[in-house]
C-alpha cells in the first residue's frame, strides 16, 4: 500500500506502496472476537455558497473519520454508508480529523464518495484533513471547516544515510507521486478546484501564484513560470508593467473575520507544503464556509435532525491495538506466558493466552493494512524452526538460530510497511517514516523483552508462595518426591550380593535372595550360577560385577 503522512513528529506526508487484497486472516478473526500535471488552472476568486434553501429539509448522518486511515477505515465506512441510507440520510457529512494514513484506505474512500451520486457530500474539516484526509475532503460535493481547522500537506520525503532528508529521486516519483495527484487532479476537476493547487498540495518543489486579470477580473492559480511570462520577475505592485492585462491578487476576502486582507505572495512557495487555513480554503475555492459545530450545521444546510454513527468497537479496537505501548505490552505478556507454560506441564492457561496474545498482536497490524503477508509467514516459519529445534532436533543448532532470525525480522516488519518501488524480498528502509517505524518496533521489542525477562525472575521467586497462583509455576519437588517406587522392594542395593540365574550378555537375571532380578553388566560376559555384585542402581536398573575368587558367596 501507499502511505501518507501520519503526524508532524513523523515524516510528512509519507508514501507507502501496499498489497490491496488480501484474505483475512483466520487466527486473527480468532484473536479478535476472544479479545473482541497542466501548468496552470481556473478558479473563481469565490465560489457561490449553497443557500440553506437550495437542500431539502431531513436527515443528515454525521460519519466521523478521525485518527489514521487504514483498512479497517475503509471497512467500516462501508458499514456506516449503509446504516445512513438506512436511517433515511439525504445528507452525509464526512467529519475529518486525521493525519492521513494508507493512500490506497484514502483512495478508497475517496471512490466509495464519488460513486455516492443519489445524496450530498460534506466534508466537514474539524479539525485536520491532512494528506489522505485532504484526498477525501476534496472528494466531497464541498468542504465546510471549522474555525481553527486545517487541511492539505501530502509532503513525500527520504531519509539521508546522515540522518537528514532529502526529496524523492526522480526513479521513484512517478511510483510517489502520481497517484496521488491523479486523485487530486480528477477531484479538482469534478468539483471544480484548481488543479494547480490541488497538485501543490503534493508536490513541495511547486511555487504558485495567484494572478488577477485587470481588464476581465478573472482570477487564476498559476506555476512560477506561467507567472513569470505574464507578470514578468518584479513581485511589488509599483513595479509591475501595467500594459500587461494580468497582476499578482493584493488582498483577499477573509470570511473569519469579514474583511479584506493583504496577500502574501506566492501563495505557496517552493520550500513549504501548501496548507490552507479556513479563511485561505474559502478564498482558492475550496471551502465554502465555517461551520463550527453541529447546530450551525443543521442550520446551514436546513436538516431537521443529525444522526451521528460512530465507528463500531471492534474497529476501535482493531486500531487501539496497533498502539506501540499496547503492542508492548502485549509481546511482554506473550514471553511471560510463554515462559509459564514450558515450566508447567501440558498445555495449559498460559499456553492459550500465549497463542491468543501473538495472533493480537500480528493480527491488528495486518488487519489495519500495516502488516502484509510476508511477516505473517516470517513469523510462523520462526516459531516452527524454534519449535522444531527445541523438540526434535538435538541441542540448538541452525534451525534454532533460523528460526530466532525469522521471528525477529517478521516482528520487526510488522511495525513497518513497504517503500514505493520497493518490495519483497528484503531491503533496508530509506524513507523517514520507515525508519521511525522500524525504530519503534526495535524500541517496542527490546522494552518488552527487559521487562519480561525481569518478569520472569519474580515469577520464578515469588509466584510459588502465592496461594492462588501457585499451580501456575508449581515450587521445584523435594527428593523423595520425585523417587519412583521400588519395583523389587529393597533387594538388589549396591553392594548386595547375589548369584546369575543364567548367562549376562551383557544383560540378564539375577537372584538375590528369593528376589529374581534384571540386572546387566558393565559389558563383561558372566556365565550362569555365578556371584554377582549390585555396584550401580538407578530405579529399576540394576548394574552388577563378577565377584572374584575369594570374595565371598552369598
Amino acid at each position: 500500500m501507499v502511505r501518507l503522512k501520519r503526524l508532524p513528529t513523523m515524516m510528512r506526508g509519507q508514501i507507502q506502496t501496499r498489497v490491496l487484497c488480501r484474505v483475512r486472516w483466520p487466527i486473527c478473526l480468532a484473536g479478535f472476537l476472544i479479545g473482541s500535471a497542466a501548468a496552470m488552472g481556473t478558479t473563481p476568486a469565490h465560489l457561490p455558497i449553497a443557500s440553506p434553501k437550495d437542500l431539502p429539509a431531513g436527515v443528515a448522518a454525521i460519519i466521523p473519520i478521525r485518527d489514521e486511515l487504514t483498512d479497517v477505515t475503509v471497512d467500516g465506512l462501508k458499514r456506516r454508508l449503509n446504516l445512513a441510507r438506512d436511517r433515511g440520510a439525504t445528507l452525509l457529512v464526512f467529519e475529518l480529523d486525521t493525519p492521513g494514513g494508507l493512500v490506497t484506505s484514502a483512495l478508497a474512500i475517496a471512490d466509495l464518495i464519488k460513486g455516492l451520486t443519489d445524496v450530498k457530500t460534506v466534508a466537514w474539516v474539524n479539525t485536520n484533513a491532512i494528506s489522505g484526509g485532504a484526498v477525501i475532503a476534496v472528494a466531497c460535493d464541498e468542504i465546510v471547516m471549522a474555525r481553527s481547522s486545517r487541511m492539505g500537506d501530502s509532503q513525500v520525503i527520504m531519509s539521508t544515510p546522515e540522518g537528514g532528508v532529502q526529496a524523492v529521486p526522480l526513479e521513484l516519483q512517478p511510483k510517489a507521486y502520481s497517484v496521488v495527484v491523479t486523485e487530486f487532479r480528477a477531484s479538482a476537476s469534478l468539483r471544480g478546484y484548481s488543479p494547480v493547487l490541488a497538485e501543490a498540495f503534493v508536490i513541495p518543489e511547486h511555487e504558485v501564484w495567484w494572478l488577477e486579470n485587470r481588464e476581465t477580473g478573472d482570477r487564476e492559480f498559476v506555476f512560477r513560470e506561467e507567472k513569470i511570462r505574464r507578470v514578468g520577475e518584479s513581485i511589488f505592485s509599483d513595479a509591475v508593467d501595467t500594459t500587461r492585462p494580468w497582476r499578482p491578487v493584493e488582498t483577499y476576502f477573509d470570511i473569519l473575520n469579514n474583511r479584506e486582507e493583504p496577500l502574501t505572495q506566492p501563495v505557496d512557495r517552493s520550500d513549504r507544503l501548501l496548507q490552507l487555513s479556513p479563511s485561505l480554503a474559502h478564498a482558492f475555492g475550496f471551502s465554502k464556509g465555517v461551520v463550527s459545530n453541529e447546530a450551525e450545521l443543521k442550520s446551514r444546510y436546513n436538516v431537521i435532525q443529525t444522526v451521528r454513527i460512530e465507528p463500531s468497537w471492534s474497529e476501535v479496537l482493531a486500531l487501539w491495538l496497533t498502539s506501540p505501548y499496547i503492542r508492548g505490552f502485549l509481546m511482554t505478556v506473550i514471553l511471560l506466558a510463554a515462559y509459564v507454560e514450558f515450566h508447567t506441564p501440558g498445555l495449559g492457561l498460559a499456553g492459550v493466552v500465549a497463542l491468543v496474545g501473538l495472533a493480537l498482536f500480528v493480527g491488528a497490524p495486518y488487519m489495519t493494512g500495516l502488516a502484509d503477508v510476508w511477516e505473517v509467514l516470517f513469523i510462523v516459519g520462526g516459531l516452527a524452526l524454534i519449535a522444531l529445534e527445541l523438540f526434535v532436533i538435538p541441542g540448538f543448532g541452525i534451525a534454532g538460530i533460523g528460526g530466532a532470525v525469522l521471528l525477529l525480522i517478521g516482528l520487526l516488519a510488522s511495525f513497518t510497511p513497504p517503500e514505493p518501488g520497493r518490495s519483497f524480498p528484503l531491503y533496508f528502509p530509506t524513507m523517514q517514516e520507515t525508519l521511525t517505524r522500524l525504530k519503534e518496533g526495535f524500541l517496542v521489542l527490546v522494552s518488552s523483552m527487559i521487562l519480561s525477562a525481569a518478569g520472569m525472575v519474580m515469577l520464578g521467586r515469588y509466584l510459588p508462595r502465592i496461594p492462588f497462583l501457585r499451580q501456575m509455576v508449581p515450587a521445584n519437588p523435594t527428593p523423595s518426591e520425585v523417587l519412583i517406587d521400588d519395583p523389587y522392594f529393597g533387594a538388589a542395593r549396591v553392594g548386595d550380593r547375589g548369584e546369575t540365574a543364567g548367562p549376562l550378555r551383557p544383560a540378564g537375571k539375577a537372584r538375590f535372595s528369593s528376589m529374581l532380578v534384571d540386572v546387566v553388566t558393565e559389558g563383561e560376559f558372566v556365565g550362569p550360577g555365578l556371584p554377582v555384585e549390585v555396584v550401580e542402581r538407578r530405579g529399576n536398573r540394576v548394574v552388577v560385577r563378577a565377584m572374584e575368587p575369594g570374595d565371598g558367596h552369598v
